[in-house]
């Protein structure tokens, strides 16, 4: 696993590759994909051509509020992982899951959700705009609401939207996943016909 690290000169740079329980604690960002042109990939970061695409501003979003929550790795899909690389992407995307579960926070960045700076949960368009965000309709959604602990929602703006544990209603109302997989509970209690529904 390769994570990202501001410098000192407040710069991102790329991790080594950490195997096993030599991994640091980290964050990981959950979003949706722009266009390919629009996203920073492993070799914009290598070759320090990324700041200038629209995907830039997840990835500094994410490295920001890591900070804030005083954890100095985190961990970005689109650039940390080398996807040129056939064994890489495989291996990626079969220890998503783990990634994930053992992640400090996941943030999840909701491009498609904006507020102003006084947030008022009660408002009706709050809740539709949330309900019909993208991020819902992606194929990653359920491992990345149920495999981490803690997962916190934020507006395109930055500001926090809420939790896993405070949106549960909202989330079991539009994902139909149990809340009490949404509250962590061992995978082994839900029957095969609810993990696969």
């Amino acid at each position: 696993m390769r994570l990202l690290q501001y410098n000192n000169d407040g710069e991102l740079s790329l991790t080594k590759d950490f195997i096993g329980d030599e991994i640091p604690k980290y964050t990981v960002l959950s979003h949706t994909w722009g266009a390919d042109t629009e996203e920073v990939t492993y070799r914009d970061l290598i070759n320090s051509t990324g700041k200038s695409k629209v995907g830039y501003e997840k990835i500094r979003f994410c490295g920001g509020q890591a900070r804030r929550d005083d954890l100095h790795n985190f961990w970005v899909d689109t650039c940390c992982i080398n996807k040129s690389s056939d064994r890489e992407l495989s291996e990626a995307i079969n220890s998503m899951f783990r990634w994930y579960r053992k992640a400090a926070k996941c943030y999840v960045y909701l491009t498609d959700v904006s507020t102003n700076d006084q947030i008022d949960l009660s408002l009706q368009p709050w809740e539709a705009a949330f309900g019909n965000s993208r991020w819902f309709t992606r194929g990653w959604t359920l491992q990345e609401l149920i495999a981490p602990l803690s997962v916190e929602f934020f507006y395109s703006n930055g500001n926090r939207l809420g939790d896993k544990k405070s949106l549960e209603g909202q989330l079991h109302k539009i994902t139909g996943i149990p809340v009490s997989a949404l509250q962590s509970s061992p995978l082994s209690e839900f029957s095969f016909d609810e993990r696969i529904s």
